[in-house]
């Protein structure tokens, strides 16, 4: 329970803002923290971090263990190199106590304050050094990671003095972002406009639930339990009507479990509405779910089987003899826990698609309703018509064939991941030509296992049935449509494959290659030069406010910006410039500052990232990708701003309307 509980309370601390952010809406506050140094010899300092604790909270000793709840100071890697903690002491009342939400382990704290001591070393010279205090404070069931950066500055004469702990608000900075200029609400021609273009359709996701629930349906953990299950509610009930009534319960106690699976997103979401954008651009979580799928992968191959702890089903089963209500609740729980070997990596497919697309929790509940029904739905009709029992066919070495079949594609999934993580860290690992290469090398796999070849190629006997030659047919056929992709020709354009795959421009073959019809930006997160440029050049500016692991910013640049009308009329007419909001590529210190919007809440913009998300959201009062604006040279928006937008006349007409917006002003 305890490493429960930390590690929820660390995987949001990853998504939440940081102190300052929070600290408008703190109430009452938590800890606040006071700074001071003094220097106890050449190159020796003694670093004071006063904190004040809010009524009723407890704050963790930094004698606590490493992976138990605590207070650490942490320097910066620049810091470390110029100077080392070698030792901190506690100036308070330490005290010590069983604590129950975290399984009565004994806790170290303190109440009311307490002035924490870090001795500095130095390695040379006294310069500024900085770091993130992290702690974690305690009151009743509510445990609250945080963190507060801190900054010491070095004078001429080697003295520490306090710096401003961590970002500064600047109100030239925030004036780069909220740009004086646009008017929203008055462009020059009243076209265009943001709807839902950009947003998925929650009955979509629940259409991709429901199909998943059928797919895992037929998986060994899940069909030989339906005429089971089926045949005991109609035969244990006193009468059929009974029966029927207790099979439709069941199937609904299912659906509402999964269904419930996705209510702590809508709390986390309530809590922090960016957390979602920031789950799907995470480069450590997508690299988590990378992990998580080979591993699923592995499981469906029959290396070994992921199941939840087995006390968990005993205990579910245990109240599942029960012929109430309550029962066939806790029998339904039951087959979620013991199937969840075979439904894990399907729904673990759900949850990563779904928040990685706009809507956040309502797409994942759409998605969880959907499994839930397609799972549940052959209960309650089995048991209606228990005729159809008869035509289900037999269990046997098909089921495993399906979850092989499954592996491959958890392992295709897989790369989608690791891609993400790649394209926003820019590592340059997985460019568009081998992200196609292990996909044919997989669909290779897959298309010689479905025809009955093992890994040396030699027959294995198995029979050929008419559903296996169609997959086998359905693999190797979209295999050999992948071929061109790891080439440079025209045909390496795959239209199916546009916004799964890296871009185009992330290839082997350099920036430039594939180019076919394809708008190269004139500026990339660079909006100053995009403007002087236009300026330079008298054109106005296209403002692709676009992501790395966006979907629909691919379709759109592979598949309309490619069109030869809207292609000329960008590349001939516009200055285009691509704002990356998912750029996790650090600002230079002098560049990072404390955003605050109009009604106090506040924002760290330490990312290239940080900087242009936000500056779509406070100009176009918009956080979706992409978003394309026109604006003049001297930023008058020509028209009002589209999001997604695949039909190719719609957007070329949008974009000569800026074109006659513009010839007005010049006018």
């Amino acid at each position: 329970m305890k490493q429960l509980l930390l590690l929820i309370t660390s995987f949001l601390l990853m998504f939440r803002p940081t102190a300052q952010a929070q600290e408008a809406d703190s109430i009452p506050k938590l800890v606040s923290w006071d700074f001071a140094a003094e220097k106890k010899s050449e190159g020796v300092y003694l670093l004071h971090f006063k904190a004040t604790l809010g009524e009723g909270w407890r704050l963790f000793s930094t004698t606590m263990g490493d992976d138990d709840p605590n207070t650490r100071i942490v320097l910066d890697s620049l810091s470390a190199t110029r100077a080392s903690i070698t030792g901190i002491t506690e100036a308070g009342e330490l005290k010590k106590a069983a604590e129950p939400v975290l399984d009565n382990m004994e806790i170290k704290y303190f109440e009311g304050g307490v002035d924490i001591q870090a001795t500095v070393q130095y390695s040379g010279p006294a310069k500024d050094i900085k770091g993130i205090l992290t702690y974690m404070v305690i009151k009743g069931d509510e445990i609250n990671p945080e963190e507060t950066p801190f900054r010491f500055n070095a004078d001429a004469a080697g003295n520490l003095t306090v710096g401003k702990g961590g970002l500064q608000a600047s109100a030239d900075k925030a004036n780069e972002l909220k740009r004086a200029n646009i008017d929203l609400k008055n462009p020059v021609n009243k076209v265009g406009g943001i709807g839902n273009e950009g947003e998925t359709n929650p009955w979509f996701i629940f259409l991709l639930g429901f199909l998943g629930g059928l797919v895992a349906l037929i998986t060994p953990c899940v069909f030989p339990m339906i005429p089971l299950t089926v045949s005991f509610f109609t035969k244990s009930a006193q009468d059929k009507k009974k029966g029927i009534f207790n099979a439709t319960m069941y199937g609904f106690f299912i659906f509402l479990i999964y269904v419930l699976f996705s209510v702590p997103f809508h709390i986390a979401g309530a809590a922090e509405p960016e957390i979602f954008n920031n789950i799907s651009t995470n480069v450590w979580l997508n690299l988590f779910f990378f992990a998580v799928f080979v591993v699923f992968a592995i499981s469906f191959f029959g290396v070994f089987d992921i199941t939840l702890p087995s006390g968990l089903a005993s205990k579910a089963d245990s109240k599942a003899n029960k012929g109430t209500l309550v029962g066939i609740f806790f029998m339904a729980l039951t087959l979620v826990v013991v199937s969840f070997s075979c439904t894990g990596p399907i729904l673990g497919s759900l949850l990563a698609g779904s928040l990685n697309s706009d809507g956040g929790a309502w797409l994942l509940t759409a998605g969880m309703a959907g499994f839930g029904v397609s799972l549940a739905l052959p209960f309650a009709l089995f048991a209606l018509f228990p005729n159809w029992l008869s035509t289900l066919p037999k269990s046997g070495g098909w089921l495993g064939s399906v979850k092989v079949v499954l592996g491959y594609i958890e392992l295709a999934l897989a790369v989608k991941f690791l891609s993400n993580a790649d394209l926003v860290t820019h590592w340059g690992i997985l460019h568009r030509e081998t992200f196609f290469l292990i996909w044919i090398i997989i669909g290779i796999c897959l298309t010689m296992y479905l025809l009955g070849f093992n890994w040396k190629l030699q027959r294995t006997g198995v029979k050929m049935s008419k559903v296996r030659w169609f997959f086998a047919i359905l693999f190797g056929a979209f295999t050999i449509y992948l071929l061109p992709g790891v080439t440079n020709t025209k045909y390496a354009r795959l239209k199916l494959m546009s916004g799964f795959a890296p871009p185009m421009s992330y290839s082997w073959y350099g920036n430039n290659a594939h180019e076919k019809g394809a708008v190269e930006p004139d500026v990339i997160n660079d909006y100053e030069k995009a403007l002087a440029l236009a300026k330079e050049k008298n054109k106005p500016i296209l403002i692709d406010f676009t992501g790395w692991a966006c979907v629909n910013c691919r379709n759109m640049e592979e598949n309309v910006w490619t069109d030869p009308e809207v292609h000329a009329l960008i590349k001939d007419n516009y200055i285009l410039v691509s704002l990356y909001t998912d750029d996790r590529a650090k600002l230079p210190d002098e560049e990072r500052f404390l955003y605050e919007f109009p009604d106090g809440k506040k924002k760290e913009i330490v990312t290239i990232g940080n900087k242009f998300a936000t500056m779509q959201t406070v100009n176009f009062i918009n956080n979706s990708q992409p978003l394309y604006v026109l604006i003049s040279p001297d930023e008058q928006l020509l028209t009002y701003p589209v999001a997604y937008t695949p039909d190719i006349p719609t957007y070329a007409n949008w974009l000569k309307s800026g074109l006659d917006a513009f010839a007005k002003l010049k006018k």
